[in-house]
């Protein structure tokens, strides 16, 4: 079996990293998500509820963004998706 070179090594883990980051910003999104979808309109002022449905909205559009970057980043070896990945991403009602 031969070694991956240091280089290699540098590069996977790096992807990793980066993987990890984007997990990380997919669950303080579905966070900040929630807690936008509890305010949805609650307010009596339509200008408040307004400003949260933009909110909530536009959460929702980054999580489908950063779902999207990890997708293509996610390695295409014929290996099912990672089980951490999977149950993220099933947590955030991706």
């Amino acid at each position: 079996m031969k070694t991956p070179s240091p280089h290699q090594t540098a590069s996977h883990d790096y992807a990793h990293g980066r993987r990890d980051g984007l997990r990380l910003a997919l669950s303080i999104l579905a966070g900040e998500e929630a807690k936008w979808a509890a305010l949805l309109g609650e307010s009596s002022s339509w200008r408040t509820n307004a400003i949260r449905e933009v909110r909530y909205k536009t959460l929702q559009v980054a999580q489908s963004r950063i779902h999207t970057v990890l997708n293509r980043m996610t390695p295409k070896t014929g290996v099912a998706i990672d089980p951490e990945i999977a149950a993220r991403l099933e947590k955030a009602g991706l």
